[in-house]
């Protein structure tokens, strides 16, 4: 399948990791935490973590925890369509195309549940023909992106005429959560909002970039390292000082199993900094610097991140003879996920 366009979209509300600090530097954090994770959350926010800054859709951020699960839901129900649909407005221009010729929207995410799916809302607020394809994929944690531009390259197979839309959209702050668990403290200090958007058709578009090639690979045995749990019907991440090792062996896995056409860049989901530093060995010589600078300038989007490292790495290059773009992604599960881009 052809991509046609890809956009990305932030919350107008930017903060710089002191400022977070300062937005947590309250009485009401400093009662629900110890002093020992006050500092902890501190030297994070206040440190060099590879962050610079994060986009937030909640509204008076600061009071983020302290808000009930009924109110986060709500939050996610207003945002999240919202940030998708900006994303996907930008795409759909790019593409020369309107809402009304998708044939199938896709929407993958994590941070909330809604029934009927993120699609129903998008697709009435975008004007989507009623007989469009609807289709969620929640749950997959940050490496959804990926296995989402699979599904859609089967619809494409099924009906070579379509025209698919993907979108990732996380409300991270939605799904904030706060204890003194090392690994809650950094979650917090990680995630962010964002939205990406993809057109696809079976025909090549203006850069003639395909997607081709997918890989998956599940290891069931590690899925509580990583994933989310409910705690006073809140989602709570569950992060354990495992997930770099993790995320390196299960791209190494899927590395060794790529074939052998050559490989110009390698395009990964920036999960922090750490996760970087530990699969970069993994991939060399190949650099990551373009997820690094996703990471510095977004923080981690959980699954729409991978796609904005694309539009990062397209900015100065493009897949030709000399290689494809390998994506790589990876999360809850624990799961790891790549596909190519070429041409």
């Amino acid at each position: 399948m052809f991509l046609h366009a890809l956009s990305t979209a932030v919350p107008p509300a930017g903060f710089s990791q002191p400022e977070c600090w300062g937005l947590a530097d309250n009485p009401g954090l400093r009662s629900r935490l110890s002093r020992k994770s006050m500092l902890v959350l501190q030297s994070i926010l206040k440190g060099e973590n590879g962050i610079a800054r994060r986009h937030f859709a909640l509204p008076d951020i600061g009071n983020v925890f302290e808000r009930s699960a009924d109110e986060l839901n709500l939050a996610y129900r207003r945002e999240a369509p919202a940030l998708a649909g900006r994303a996907l407005a930008d795409a759909l221009r790019k593409a020369g195309a309107g809402p009304e010729g998708l044939d199938a929207l896709l929407i993958c995410t994590c941070t909330g549940y809604l029934c009927p799916g993120l699609t129903s809302y998008v697709a009435e607020a975008m004007g989507l023909r009623p007989n469009a394809i609807l289709h969620d994929l929640v749950g997959l944690g940050c490496g959804a992106a990926i296995p989402m531009l699979r599904a859609a390259s089967h619809l494409l197979s099924a009906q070579p005429g379509a025209t698919v839309a993907c979108v990732a959209v996380e409300v991270c702050s939605a799904a904030f959560y706060l204890d003194d668990d090392p690994g809650v403290i950094i979650s917090a200090c990680l995630f962010s909002d964002g939205a990406a958007a993809t057109i696809w058709r079976s025909t090549p578009g203006p850069s003639g970039l395909r997607a081709f090639d997918f890989g998956s690979l599940h290891i069931p045995a590690e899925r509580d390292k990583l994933r989310f749990e409910q705690r006073d019907g809140k989602l709570r991440n569950l992060l354990d000082r495992t997930v770099p090792g993790l995320a390196a062996g299960a791209v190494g896995r899927l590395w060794a199993e790529r074939g052998g056409r050559p490989v110009s860049r390698v395009v990964a989901h920036p999960g922090g900094r750490d996760v970087l530093e530990a699969v970069a060995p993994v991939v060399s010589p190949h650099s990551l610097a373009a997820s690094a600078r996703t990471l510095r300038d977004y923080g981690n989007m959980s699954s729409a991140s991978v796609l904005f490292a694309l539009e990062e790495t397209l900015r100065d290059a493009s897949p030709g003879p000399d290689g494809d773009f390998w994506l790589v992604s990876f999360g809850a599960g624990f799961s790891a996920h790549s596909c190519r881009l070429g041409v």
